[in-house]
């Protein structure tokens, strides 16, 4: 297709930053840049019709972390190095809310409950519970995790719970579009349908190619997460989630945000629902991609578990079934750096995307002086 003179000299001429991705990071990297440069023209592109990666299409766990998944992290991290992990996801959380306002993401702080399938593992993780609260002290100014009896009549399962008494959830959809409504009103040009196929660096300028043009930026900063090894040479894996929800069932009494197996399965209520995600842990090398769908074997577990645990005496109809695609690695902490003196990125966020998001975005935009 050619562009006419008004098209190319709006949307691809003079352009100071160009971002790659409209998920939390690089919307929040626009928002801090136009905090920081005012007049700066700047682009962003996005290769799906609406935030293609996890944006969208997660949970909307507003978390930072069961009690079993920091003690898996101590295995692999150090005390401090877990500390900064919560101390960022809860900044990152109070950013998000900042920025956009409770009522705008339908914020609510229901409390995180971790189910335990033996007494076993609930033992195991009870026996840490005051190490990971005095650590998490000074983030939280007081006791983070807890014991609940079995109040929601979950089966097949521990009958007390591990409570986190500070875990919320969100509306993902409301955020995205509160985001792009704030970063729109700024005067962010965002262009959707459009897939950056490669780049190069000259002096002082990138060459920016595209699927369906050509053209020049200042700076390019890239956040595409999972997808970031098509771009770059970063060790991020992709990581596929597969998620489904239930039709409305009447008289849910079902509330709060739910982990089960160290975190890789979890669910939640919203809208009379109950929206039920994991079981990567099943297959880890098909979910390994970059690839939207659906699996057999894991959809098969979700339905299992939904019907067997979750509503064991509650009929109920599966109502649409999605998956988005993460970004993870040997370590927790996200990919923040700049590349070279033009290119910079802003990926790996290990499934804490509501969580370190917006700091993430924040911060990669302050590499640029």
């Amino acid at each position: 297709m050619n562009y006419s003179y008004w098209e190319l000299k709006e949307w691809f001429t003079n352009i100071d930053f160009t971002i790659v991705g409209s998920g939390i990071v690089g919307l929040n990297c626009a928002l801090e840049l136009k905090e920081k440069h005012p007049k700066a023209k700047i682009l962003i592109l996005e290769k799906g019709m609406l935030p293609q990666g996890a944006s969208t299409k997660n949970a909307g766990f507003a978390c930072f972390g069961s009690l079993s998944e920091l003690i898996d992290d101590l295995n692999s991290h150090s005390e401090e190095e877990v500390y900064n992990l919560v101390n960022k996801r809860w900044k990152g959380l109070e950013l998000l809310r900042k920025n956009l306002g409770d009522k705008n993401i339908d914020f609510q702080q229901n409390k995180g409950f971790e189910l335990c399938d033996t007494e076993d593992f609930f033992e195991k993780c009870i026996s840490k519970k005051d190490k990971i609260n005095s650590l998490l002290k000074p983030i939280f100014k007081t006791d983070v995790f807890s014991v609940s009896e079995n109040i929601f009549g979950f089966q097949k399962v521990h009958q007390k719970y591990i409570v986190n008494n500070f875990e919320g959830q969100i509306d993902t959809g409301k955020m995205a579009f509160e985001l792009l409504n704030k970063v729109q009103k700024l005067g962010v040009k965002i262009l959707n349908n459009i897939s950056v196929e490669n780049f190069t660096e000259t002096s002082d300028k990138i060459n920016v190619k595209t699927n369906r043009l050509g053209f020049y930026t200042n700076k390019l900063l890239i956040a595409t997460n999972g997808f970031a090894n098509k771009l770059l040479n970063e060790k991020v894996q992709p990581a596929r989630a597969q998620v489904l929800i239930t039709k409305p069932i009447k008289n849910l009494h079902i509330k709060g945000t739910f982990h089960l197996d160290k975190g890789y399965y979890y669910f939640r209520n919203i809208d009379n629902r109950i929206l039920f995600g994991g079981g990567r842990n099943l297959d880890f090398k098909t979910e390994e991609t970059t690839q939207f769908g659906e699996t057999e074997i894991i959809q098969k577990e979700l339905e299992r578990i939904l019907k067997e645990t979750i509503l064991p005496n509650t009929s109920f109809e599966i109502d649409y079934r999605w998956s988005g695609i993460m970004g993870v690695g040997n370590q927790k902490k996200a990919i923040v750096k700049q590349l070279s003196n033009n290119i910079f990125c802003g990926v790996r966020l290990g499934g804490m995307g509501v969580a370190i998001g917006s700091l993430v975005g924040k911060e990669l935009a302050e590499l640029i002086n």
